[in-house]
């Protein structure tokens, strides 16, 4: 038998849909014969064989009613009530259709026989279809043994689909209900009880659970938070279905389990944008993300085709990047229904005329500038690639903007950019000094940067890495046990930046409110004790996932902040502040510039370091440049006009007269920037420890 099952189900649509056609086709006629034998109690009734046509005559008009309802459309496994409705709807204009002829066409049909019809018809009809579908699930309960019993958080519509989905996959089998609903405690959905959540521990010695799935796609964050924070005192491993937004979109369905999304564990429900400052820099405009294919930038398209931009052009020099998200934006401006032109763009932000070219080509409007190299250690090792990238490429793109009439032009900075510690953080510090220097020398494009904290799921960031140390086993990995994180979702950030950007003015640095910072060891602790594990410590020794720590990597701080000084103002959104922070002469800009470029020419790290050291305030350096080339034999280059280029031979050899000019010429500049610096810092800067570590 459960051979035969297994083969019915595996045959094609279509020969289902006949299988269920030949059905009704003999079910309806023995419908009507027993409504005769009903009423006139005879096996083979002398009325009902004077009508003999009436009888193929229902069975076919029935097919052909049932058939433009869709009936037969439903999978049989899968009916709830939408097919119990088509049947009676069915059966019902069959009947009176039947009353209809009887009394136009005076057909000798007693009256009592189509409503006799009607209630036979339906139970034949949709009986034959329940008892299948009851056949079915009663074969899979058989194997229900070998399937994991799990607990459903959430009795409702989500929750009851899920239970149903699960029974038909077969890999989980449900046995209860959790719901924090009163009302539906001690009641049966499918003949599972549910629950009060007080009631977990009891369910977890009653069945052997290891697994709680949550089907509450439409609760707040606050309330997921408070619900995980729950579930976390259990030894199971928690999971969720998609949210409503992605049930409703289509981007996901229900059955889509998930770990649990760590925006839940933070539990920051985010402020709803302002349809004003949304529009006003994306609605029916031509817009340019660099970095299209990273995070952040990704983050920032799909807000863009969700607000209906006309045009989007994609900007990066990463080529499957480029192609993954022009495939996941044409979806998705597919699902909303958004009629928005796509222009996917291969090129460096360090090359001014395919920038210069692209933004006439296209007659882009804003600008928003996420491409960067943002990994600490990676960027310490690789100085000049870094100043190359994010200075350098920052200045190029922003004059390119202002040369050909871009009404806005968008930094993403970041928190480490703030009293950096790093080589990364410098770089993006100084390119909010170099956007504020061009915003004071020209009123064409409006420049303006926004400063935010880590972002969740963004590369690199330590929850996918914690998520993929947990499932190998462990051990998961921290760099100090006092290291703390802002943090923030994507579509938060990149809506909030949206709206920083259209409040600009010019030059002005914005900072989004991050919330409290999360101690990092702390969040993969709870990231372990959901999924179900305990962390091995000294309180429990036999705790399957440790923690190490691996100590601070090159340029990290134990502590982030967003704000340099306490000048800080509010803003039209409660989530946006306007920094106001110390900046650089144009002079002491072009000459940082200048001094930036020669060091690149000259494939000198230390160089390009002693104008960071310089030029950057609050720079807290270690002392010397960690690049992978210090140290390393320089060629020696010719003196290129207009400017002067750093020459060195060889270490142990001699420089030239025009090396030395060069390296006198260096010395001058810098000690010029850090007499500049000293003069702006009117207070020592606080130690790293004793920072504020609120931010705004």
């Amino acid at each position: 038998m459960k051979a035969f099952l297994a083969r019915l189900l595996t045959l094609p649509r279509g020969r289902k849909r006949r299988l269920m056609v030949g059905a009704d086709l003999l079910l309806l006629p023995g419908a009507l014969w027993a409504a005769y034998v009903l009423r006139f109690a005879e096996v083979l009734p002398e009325p009902a064989r004077a009508v003999w046509w009436l009888f193929p005559v229902t069975a076919v008009l029935g097919v052909v009613i049932f058939s433009r309802l869709g009936l037969y459309r439903t999978v049989v496994r899968f009916m709830g009530m939408r097919a119990i409705w088509l049947v009676a709807a069915g059966v019902a204009i069959l009947a009176a259709l039947m009353f209809s002829a009887v009394a136009l066409v005076q057909i000798d049909v007693p009256r009592s026989v189509p409503v006799s019809f009607a209630i036979l018809a339906f139970v034949f009809v949709g009986g034959v279809r329940f008892l299948v579908r009851a056949w079915y699930l009663w074969m899979l309960g058989r194997g229900a043994s070998i399937a994991e019993p799990v607990i459903i958080f959430g009795a409702g519509a989500a929750g009851a689909h899920l239970a149903s989905s699960l029974r038909v996959a077969g890999r989980f089998h449900p046995v209860a209900y959790v719901d924090e609903d009163a009302t539906l405690h001690g009641s049966l959905i499918d003949g599972v009880e549910i629950y009060d959540p007080a009631r977990i521990p009891d369910l977890l010695e009653l069945f052997p659970v290891r697994r709680i799935l949550l089907a509450i796609p439409s609760a707040s964050r606050g309330s997921r938070r408070r619900i995980l924070s729950l579930l976390e005192a259990y030894p199971v491993h928690v999971q969720t279905v998609p949210n409503t937004e992605e049930l409703l979109t289509g981007a996901a369905n229900v059955t889509q389990l998930r770990d649990v999304d760590i925006g839940d564990l933070l539990g920051r429900d985010p402020v709803p944008p302002i349809p004003e400052l949304m529009s006003r820099s994306l609605r029916d405009r031509v817009i340019m993300v660099s970095g299209a294919g990273g995070s952040i930038g990704a983050a920032l398209c799909r807000v863009a085709v969700t607000e209906g931009v006309r045009t989007l052009v994609l900007y990066d020099h990463h080529e499957y990047a480029l192609y993954a998200i022009e495939r996941e934006l044409r979806a998705l401006a597919e699902r909303r229904g958004r009629s928005c032109e796509l222009i996917p763009v291969l090129g460096s932000v360090c090359n001014g005329p395919r920038l210069k070219a692209i933004l006439g080509r296209f007659g882009v409007q804003t600008v928003f500038h996420s491409a960067a190299y943002k990994h600490v250690p990676i960027v310490e090792h690789n100085l000049l690639e870094g100043v190359r990238n994010n200075v350098l490429g920052t200045q190029i793109f922003a004059e390119a903007a202002a040369a050909c009439g871009v009404e806005r032009f968008v930094l993403i900075s970041t928190d480490k950019a703030v009293r950096p510690t790093s080589v990364m953080g410098a770089t993006k510090r100084l390119a909010e000094l170099v956007l504020q220097d061009l915003a004071s020398r020209q009123a064409t494009t409006v420049f303006a940067m926004v400063r935010f904290g880590n972002v969740l799921a963004s590369s690199g960031s330590v929850v996918p890495l914690f998520h993929e140390q947990i499932s190998r086993g462990g051990p998961v990995t921290v760099t100090h046990p006092k290291i703390t994180r802002y943090f923030m979702t994507l579509t938060e950030a990149s809506q909030l930046v949206v709206q920083a950007g259209a409040m600009a003015t010019g030059g002005e640095v914005f900072v989004l409110d991050m919330g409290e910072p999360v101690r990092i060891v702390e969040l993969a602790k709870r990231m372990i004790r959901l999924h179900g594990l305990r962390v091995q410590d000294e309180e429990h020794p036999g705790g399957e996932i440790r923690i190490e720590f691996t100590g601070l990597r090159p340029g990290e701080k134990l502590y982030e902040e967003l704000l340099i000084g306490d000048n800080a103002t509010g803003t039209a959104h409660p989530k946006i502040m306007r920094a106001e922070e110390a900046t650089l002469t144009s002079d002491q800009v072009q000459a940082v510039l200048q001094q930036l470029e020669q060091a690149e020419q000259a494939a000198d790290p230390q160089w390009a370091y002693e104008v960071l050291c310089a030029a950057v305030p609050d720079f807290a350096s270690a002392g010397t440049p960690s690049d992978w080339l210090v140290g390393a034999a320089q060629p020696e280059l010719p003196r290129s006009t207009g400017t002067t280029a750093l020459m060195r031979l060889p270490v142990g050899g001699q420089r030239s007269a025009a090396a030395t000019a060069a390296v006198e010429k260096r010395s001058s500049t810098v000690s010029s920037l850090e007499r500049a610096r000293e003069g702006r810092q009117s207070t020592p800067a606080p130690s790293q420890d004793a920072r504020s570590t609120s931010g705004a």
